[in-house]
Parts: structure tokens; sequence; C-alpha cells
């Protein structure tokens, strides 16, 4: 049996919008599309005279069973795809964390039912991202259709996964994949930062080079993908951010050359998982015994 997309299920719009984006992904690699919904009985906060301690197991698995179905019901409308369901006796953040080690990919809606107004992204997700031992997908509540693939590009081992995965994001959607390497190395923020005597032309011309030798051994594997270059001499977030404005999907690895090691995820990550206006794969280098 192919190895299944994982989805989170919590009753929350963010988590149907994560159902789609997962069932049609599924549908397009032609693999399964696995539903989890994981709960935990509360150690306290309801009546104990009232309602026993089963009642209320019931009552959480009565409704996990209710959100599982709304969303078999929304991922069998999105695409033609194989479904199953999980309802599980766990913390959602392990739960999703457990799934992602015999997961194809793990995808979550940026923000559940227990998210607080303001915040953009939720614990889970956050978990997710940082201890996932497989990509994961964090979506947010409206999904763009249209338009590129962007993949921020180092040279790091991480940025190679990304790549890869940019790749194939972009030859199964029929999109442009843009690849964008910023020169951040090379970026001062403050007062001094312009009267540096650096010749940014010999910069960029090296970070051109560097960005087409990562390029292109994917580039032949994938010639139907039309590829944007992009370097800009720029923070790596923002000016992914920048470049993400019109895209349907952000891919970055987890770590960059920058990470220290035993970092789980790098800065640049985490910013975008926050603010991305798009749904962002974040892509984890494989294990290192």
């Amino acid at each position: 049996m192919s190895v299944p997309i994982v989805v989170g299920v919590d009753g929350s719009a963010s988590a149907l919008s994560a159902v789609e984006w997962a069932a049609e992904e599924a549908g397009r690699h032609r693999v399964p599309l696995k539903l989890v919904h994981a709960y935990l009985m509360p150690s306290r906060g309801y009546p104990e005279l009232v309602l026993t301690g089963h009642e209320v197991r019931q009552a959480l698995e009565d409704q996990g069973r209710q959100w599982l179905a709304e969303a078999e019901a929304a991922a069998r409308a999105a695409a033609d795809v194989e479904v199953t369901v999980s309802l599980e006796h766990s913390g959602a953040a392990g739960a999703m964390v457990w799934e992602s080690k015999r997961a194809r990919l793990v995808v979550l809606g940026s923000r559940g039912l227990g998210g607080f107004t303001g915040l953009l992204v939720g614990s889970v997700a956050v978990a997710a991202v940082a201890h996932g031992e497989c990509p994961v997908v964090v979506v947010r509540d409206s999904v763009p259709a249209e338009g590129p693939v962007v993949v921020g590009v180092d040279g790091s081992p991480a940025s190679e996964q990304a790549v890869a995965f940019a790749f194939d994001a972009a030859s199964t959607r029929g999109a442009v994949l843009k690849a964008v390497l910023a020169g951040s190395d090379f970026v001062v923020d403050g007062p001094y930062g312009d009267r540096l005597a650096v010749d940014w032309a010999a910069v960029e011309d090296e970070e051109r080079r560097v960005l087409a030798e990562r390029l292109a051994g994917w580039q032949e594997k994938y010639p139907d993908v039309r590829v944007d270059r992009v370097v800009v001499r720029e923070r790596p977030a923002r000016a992914l951010l920048t470049s993400a404005a019109d895209a349907q999907l952000l891919v970055v690895g987890s770590r960059g050359r920058g990470g220290f090691k035993g970092m789980l995820l790098g800065s640049t990550s985490q910013t975008l998982v926050h603010h991305a206006p798009c749904p962002v794969a974040v892509v984890r280098p494989p294990a290192v015994d």
C-alpha cells in the first residue's frame, strides 16, 4: 500500500481547508489520504457529579467521529481519492509527530478551534513543523488556486530537499517554479550598511552561479518545469514573503546553512510558517546517524 498523506482534523475551518488541499495533493500523486483526529480527556473542567468520565469520553469520541465524517465528505468532494479515518486518544501534537514517521506528507490547518483570535499559527502546527519526520504543510483558511511554486535555495542539505519537493510540486501542478536565493551573508542593517566596500555585482554573479548549479540536475529531471531564478540582496524571510505574495505554495528547508547543530527549525522557516500568505511546506533533510 502506498505511503499516505496524513491530515489533522479538529472541526475548524482551517482544518477543512487543509483536508481539501491534502485531498487534491493525494489525487495528484495517486496515494491514499488518512484523516486523523486526536483527543485527550480533560484533567478537570467538567462537573464530575453530573457527568462520569465514561460519558465525557463518549462525548469526545462522538464529536471526533462527526468531525472526521465532515472531513471525509470534504475530501471526497475535492478529489477522487482513497480515504481512511483514525480517531486517536492522544495529544494532537504528539499524534501528528508520530504520524509523520510513516507518512509521505503531514498537512495541518494553520489554526484550530483552540486558537486565540489574532494567533496566526496554532501550537499543533508549530510542534509538527518543528519535530515532524516528513515534510509538513501548513494551510491557511483560504488557499490560492493558481500562481507559482516558490522555493528558498541556500545550498544547505535542507535546501536541497526543499528544491526536490518544489520541482515535484510545480511539475504535478503545471506551475512555474520561482527559485529564490537571498544574499543574506552580505546584508548589513543599520547606518553603515551602504558604506561597506562590497562589489555587489560580483557577489550577485557568484550567487547566480550557485543558484544555477543547485537547480541544474533538477531541471534535467523535470524538463517540463519552467524556472524563474531570483537573486536578491535581502534577508531570506523578507525575500521569500515578497516572492510568495502571488504563490500557490511556498517551500523551504527546515533549517538553512546558518542553523546551529541540534536546532530543529531555523528562524527563516519559523517566520514563513507564521506569516506566509499561502500554504507553506517545510521539508526536513534525511536523518543522519
